[in-house]
């Protein structure tokens, strides 16, 4: 499968794990959320479930197309360490991350969530600028 197919069929799982979540728990699919309360230890069952299907994509697409998903890492470990971070403090900010505020939110039209993926898309447009500016 080329890379669009491979961006169609995990935009597609993304979205039906998504609508699966909401109709069946009534929960937002956002994974900063899910982790979060797992953490806090205040998370069902299936919360447990959704993060392990996230863990668990990349082996079971090695098992159907017998070839692990093909992506190169570039950025040192303490670089992606201090990323990890970022995003982590932003998404609780934030109330929400990509995957809640992008997927979800701006299906059900929440401003809350059309204004949260203008702010982290405007400020990641300024970023990649920034970085092949400076590069």
């Amino acid at each position: 499968m080329n890379e669009y197919g491979n961006a169609l069929v995990g935009g597609l799982l993304i979205g039906l794990s998504a609508a699966i979540l909401m109709v069946a728990n009534g929960r937002v699919a956002g994974i900063s959320g899910i982790a979060g309360r797992l953490l806090q230890g205040v998370q069902a069952s299936s919360g447990a479930l959704f993060v392990l299907g996230l863990i668990a994509g990349p082996a079971l697409y090695r098992l159907i197309f017998d070839a692990w998903p093909s992506v190169t890492v570039t950025a040192s470990w303490p670089l992606l360490v201090v990323g990890g971070l970022l995003v982590g403090f932003g998404s609780r900010m934030g109330s929400g991350c990509t995957s809640g505020h992008g997927v979800v939110g701006l299906a059900r039209l929440s401003r809350r969530s059309i204004a949260a993926v203008a702010t982290f898309m405007g400020a990641a447009i300024v970023t990649v600028f920034l970085a092949g500016f400076f590069a």
